[in-house]
């Protein structure tokens, strides 16, 4: 008989739990669909929605093709860039591993995506790297 996963005893989330909900998040903030309507279109609550994209509960394998078929993404787009235990849970992490959990959070706020859409709808090349400088410039002024 296997035995249960650590983290499933202390009530934690498994990791990859968390990456499936980040990227379900991720996708949804950026189709511009709100929990509610993510929710009616796959026969849940919204309530279910935020408990699948903060990892709390799994989503199986016939929710997750609703989901990927709501959003308009194949399902592999919710498992790619996948770090690997110790980089989702906090654990010990190369540099390349946080990286992409950070760059992973970021894209996935609020923010973040904002962020991502106005940079992209930039067109001209020296106002992007203008607002890139200006954005790095900020983030010297202000270390965390």
């Amino acid at each position: 008989m296997l035995n249960p996963s650590p983290d499933k005893s202390k009530g934690k989330p498994e990791p990859v739990d968390i990456h499936v909900g980040r990227r379900i998040r991720m996708r949804r903030v950026w189709m511009n669909v709100t929990q509610m309507a993510l929710a009616k279109a796959i026969g849940v609550t919204f309530q279910q929605v935020q408990k699948y994209e903060k990892g709390t509960n799994r989503v199986g394998a016939s929710r997750l093709q609703q989901i990927a078929h709501a959003l308009d993404a194949p399902v592999s787009y919710f498992f790619e860039d996948m770090p690997d235990a110790a980089a989702v849970d906090g654990g010990d992490r190369s540099g390349q591993k946080r990286l992409q959990t950070e760059i992973m959070e970021f894209a996935s706020s609020h923010e973040g995506l904002a962020l991502i859409r106005a940079f992209s709808r930039i067109t001209d090349q020296k106002v992007r790297s203008r607002t890139l400088g200006l954005v790095k410039a900020l983030a010297e002024q202000n270390p965390s």
